[in-house]
Formats: C-alpha cells, structure tokens, sequence
C-alpha cells in the first residue's frame, strides 16, 4: 500500500483561510443588522477605514481560496502519481482472485504518447502505407444528451401571490359593502343608541379564456418522444404567463382580465421628493390605515428593484446588506415580486392574501385534432391549451400604487 502524503503548506493555508473568515464575522457581529461601523471594537478606524479594513480582510479570503484550491489540485496529483499500476482483479480466467497487471492496449491508451509525451516510446519503420483513421475506421458515436435547452421566458412572479379559488359560474358575483357607517358610542340611562348604516353593491367579474395552440406533423409525434413532453410543458407555461402579465396591466375590457394597476378607486402614493423607502412606506401606511388591510408584497419591475437594492449611505455602506451577504428580497418586512409586466418607476403594495382572488372556472385543458383546414390529408395536428379565470379584487384600498420611484 502507498504511504498518506503529507501536505503542510496546504493546512497553513486552511489554517489562515479560517481565521481570516472568524475575524470578518466577529466585525458583522458587532456591527449589527443596521451595520453600523461606530459598533465595531474589533478593528480601529473611522467608518471609511473599517469598510476598507473588511474589503481587505474580503480580498485576503480570496486569495487564500485560490491558492488552497491549487494545493488541492497538487495534493491530488502526486496521490495519484504515487498509485500502483497494479489494478485489483475481481475475477481471474482460472478462478482465482489477485492483481491484474492492466494490458499494453490500457497502457497506451492511458499515457500521454498520443499527445507528444513521454509515457510510451513507440517508433514505426518504413513508409506509413495506411492510416488507421476515423475516416478509413470508426467515426466516434455522439448521443444527443435527453431533453432540451428551453429558451429565456419571464418566470411566474404575481400568480403565486394571489389564492386560487374554483368557480362554476360564468361570472364572479359578489356583495360590497359600499356604506358602513359606525355610530357606536357610550350612552347614558335613557338616551338614544347610535344608529348604524350599511349599503352594499352588487359586483360582477366576466370569467375570461386565455389560451394557445400549436400545429405539428404526425411523424414529428410519433418519432421522438421528448416533442409530446416538450409541448406539454410548454403551452401550460404560456398561458400562465400571459395571465400573469393581465393580473398586472390588464385593462379589464373583456376579453382582457383586469389588473391591479388598473383597478378602479385603488390607492396611489407619489413619490415627489421622498426617498424610495419612504414613498414606499407611505403607501403601506394607506394600505393599512385607509384599506384596513395588512400589506404583505410590494411588485417592483427588476430595473426598481436594483436601484433600492443598491442604495448605499454616503460613505458607501449597503442600505439593504453587504453585497457578500445572501440578501433576502424583502422590503420593510414584506416580500418583493420581482416582474418585468410590471410598469416601470412604479411599484404595487397590497394585501395580495386577503383581497385578491383567482376565480378559476376551468383549469389547464390540452386537446389536439386533424380536422382543422387540411390538416387532415397533409398529415398535420393541431393542439391546443386553455384555462378560464377571472381576477377579482376585493376591496381596492387594499392596494396603493407608488409611482415615479
């Protein structure tokens, strides 16, 4: 058996490596989660030379990363050039078992002849009449690997925000309560109670089709059966993706489903000379305070979403977290949606849980035929997709649009 080789350069290297990565969590320890550096004990400095203390401490974990991977890879080398050519048998012609000495053709195939070095010395006499070549023998057999690489598609972000709820009506009907007015108060022996006021509305929501089809020949069906897995993975992606996109911008005009954006009499919160942060807070504050609602996603399209994300304070500190952090994406506590249907400088903070709803008449259905023009006789089929929904917004003080961030 080969003796362990010994690497001591390499555990100084790890050695440091792990201290290196103690002293810049003890500095975010003392930091805190509003990092900040006046909290820091454990290096000396004012902010800016704290800051460039840790990026220095951040560039030493590289390099020291770096250069531990490269002893890895020569650990591993002189292992593996201290192995027996010797292989272990697991069976033997005659019955017995012990070491197979590997034969000339693995030898050959194994060194590095064939690129110019010096694991086998070979020298051929005479002129070479033929070559024994992929052309005059076999050409290298390639399997196409299983599946397909699909193309970019924008990733469901509003439909996972909203509840699915099934229906079996062609519209969604529902009561409002439009007036309640609240008049109880405190009241003396033998006086009036307050006397309250309700009202309520009706309200109507068309249950809308959204749906795709696609033509393709009948041999394509039959000789390769990653076209069927494709397409039925496919068409149901793209119809919740354009429903995802209605749920934000749709104007509501039948066919079109009805998007928050432009619910009517839903809340909106300017910008003006606010920071980001704080318009977006204001327009909490209204979901809560006048839609008596509790706010729980904010929508941002990803070019908003960097700009917050990157906000720094005047000496360069990350507002939201050290780049170097895994940051989650939320914002005062509530989820961030990142979508790019939705309109941009402008975000949408609502109570998404309690006051929207996906009224689904029918789900996903995928049918296929031949009967469509000539596809009969030319020996093509159509297939088809399509679902039934309807967006409906309960109480529109729920949401508050933020515009002009």
């Amino acid at each position: 058996m080969s003796a362990v080789l010994e690497f001591p350069e390499l555990k100084e290297t790890e050695g440091k490596l792990a201290d290196r990565q103690s002293k810049l969590k003890t500095i975010f320890a003392e930091a805190g989660t509003d990092l900040d550096m006046s909290k820091v004990k454990c290096i000396e400095g004012d902010s800016a030379a704290k800051v460039a203390t840790i990026r220095a401490i951040n560039d030493e974990i590289d390099e020291l990363s770096i250069k531990r991977d490269e002893q890895l890879v020569l650990l591993k080398g002189a292992r593996n050039s201290a192995s027996d050519e010797w292989t272990p048998a697991t069976e033997r012609g005659d019955g017995s078992r012990g070491p197979v000495r590997k034969s000339f053709g693995q030898l050959f195939a194994e060194s590095d002849v064939r690129t110019g070095g010096m694991g086998v010395k070979a020298e051929i006499q005479g002129e070479l009449k033929t070559l024994f070549a992929r052309n005059a023998g076999w050409a290298p057999e390639s399997i196409r690997d299983a599946g397909y690489l699909p193309a970019a598609s924008a990733p469901l972000m509003v439909v996972d925000l909203i509840p699915q709820i099934p229906t079996k009506q062609a519209a969604v009907k529902y009561m409002e309560q439009t007036t309640r007015t609240n008049n109880a108060a405190e009241r003396s022996e033998g006086n009036v109670y307050g006397e309250a006021a309700f009202a309520l509305t009706e309200r109507s929501v068309t249950v809308e089709t959204v749906g795709v089809w696609l033509p393709y020949t009948d041999e394509q069906m039959e000789d390769e059966e990653e076209a069927a897995a494709m397409i039925d993975a496919e068409l149901p992606i793209m119809l919740w993706q354009r429903i995802d996109l209605q749920l934000l911008v749709g104007d509501g005009n039948t066919p079109n489903i009805l998007g928050v954006n432009n619910k009517p009499s839903i809340q909106t919160q300017a910008k003006g000379a606010d920071p980001v942060f704080d318009a977006i807070h204001k327009g909490i504050t209204k979901v809560r305070v006048t839609g008596r609602a509790m706010p729980n996603a904010v929508v941002l399209h990803p070019n908003d979403w960097q700009d917050i994300r990157l906000t720094r304070t005047i000496d360069g500190i990350y507002i939201l977290g050290n780049p170097a952090d895994a940051a989650p994406e939320r914002i005062f506590g509530l989820r961030v949606a990142q979508s790019d249907n939705q309109t941009e400088n402008t975000a949408v903070v609502g109570d998404f849980a309690n006051y929207s709803q996906l009224r689904v008449r029918r789900g996903v259905e995928v049918e296929k035929t031949n009967a469509h023009d000539t596809f009969f006789i030319n020996g093509k089929q159509a297939i088809r997709a399509g679902v039934r929904v309807a967006a409906v917004w309960r109480r529109a003080a729920a949401f508050c649009t933020v515009t002009g961030i």
